[in-house]
């Protein structure tokens, strides 16, 4: 199977400050974020929103970066360390199949999944292992970008979340994005 993952040269573009104007993390993201939460970055890259997301999480909660590619978990790490948030942010590779979160069942409060489902090998086994790892009324930030995956295909995707347990809480677009907040 060919594996569809973002080059890690894009991850640099990701970083890129004006970013920051159209897809905000902090405006996006602290409605369902708060001090001392369990946050899950499934495909983090160089962590656009994992270090906000640290930042929303305190020094009292955790943020897991998963990716499949080690450089741009490695770029995260280093970007950790001189944000001064190495104790908030645990960097993890994945294989590519699996997220291999066993160890986190029903711990994490909040997941996000930006732009990264369309590049799983299996969008059912990737919902059923982030339902397995959410608490009860956990949230999934869900979105994919249009260019990539079509309104049918983001529906598609949905109905595999919903199958695996989530009820779909609201829908709405950001930019250029399709967008799901999901919950347990």
């Amino acid at each position: 199977m060919e594996e569809k993952v973002c080059p890690v040269w894009v991850g640099y573009i990701l970083l890129s400050p004006g970013r920051k104007w159209f897809e905000n993390p902090k405006k996006l993201l602290s409605p369902y974020i708060s001090e001392g939460m369990t946050a899950l970055d499934v495909g983090s890259a160089m962590g656009f929103f994992s270090l906000p997301m640290a930042k929303m999480v305190g020094k009292s909660g955790k943020v897991i970066c998963v990716d499949v590619q080690e450089k741009m978990v490695q770029k995260l790490a280093k970007r950790a360390r001189r944000a001064g948030l190495s104790d908030v942010i645990e960097t993890r590779v994945c294989p590519y199949n699996t997220l291999g979160l066993d160890d986190l069942k029903e711990k994490v409060d909040f997941v996000l999944a930006y732009a990264v489902v369309h590049e799983m090998p299996d969008a059912a086994n990737f919902f059923a292992e982030i339902f397995d790892v959410l608490k009860s009324g956990g949230k999934v930030f869900f979105a994919e970008p249009k260019g990539h995956v079509s309104n049918e295909d983001f529906e598609a995707t949905l109905a595999i979340a919903e199958e695996k347990g989530f009820s779909i809480v609201k829908k709405w677009e950001i930019r250029k994005s399709q967008v799901a907040l999901l919950q347990k």
